[in-house]
């Protein structure tokens, strides 16, 4: 299920959407760090994924999630968007084993 508010996917800003999630979420739940209240749901959210893997909203649920406890452990909005587009660089530049011969069902890690 995916709700339509309006904003064209292109048009996202990563940085502006922390800012306006941190100024929601602190009003909504509280300041301070509260990660283990946000491990806690992020569980939670993991459980309803197992059982409907293709709800949209569940998933997006787990990101909002972990961006929400990652401001609230004292990272910026910046620091946020660039540990993500670092981390993904970094992947990319990793060697990772063949997928094929992968259980559907178990992690594919990094070859170390």
């Amino acid at each position: 299920m995916q709700a339509d508010v309006g904003i064209p996917a292109q048009s996202f800003d990563l940085v502006a959407h922390l800012y306006r999630q941190r100024e929601f979420s602190e009003r909504t739940f509280g300041p301070g760090d509260r990660a283990l209240g946000v491990v806690d749901h992020i569980r939670k959210e993991l459980l309803e994924i197992t059982a409907d893997p293709r709800d949209l909203t569940e998933w997006v649920d787990v990101v909002l999630l972990a961006l929400d406890g990652a401001w609230r452990a004292g990272f910026s909005p910046e620091e946020i968007a660039k540990a993500i587009a670092e981390k993904q660089a970094r992947n990319e530049q990793r060697h990772w084993p063949d997928w094929r011969t992968a259980s559907p069902g178990k992690a594919i890690e990094h070859i170390r």
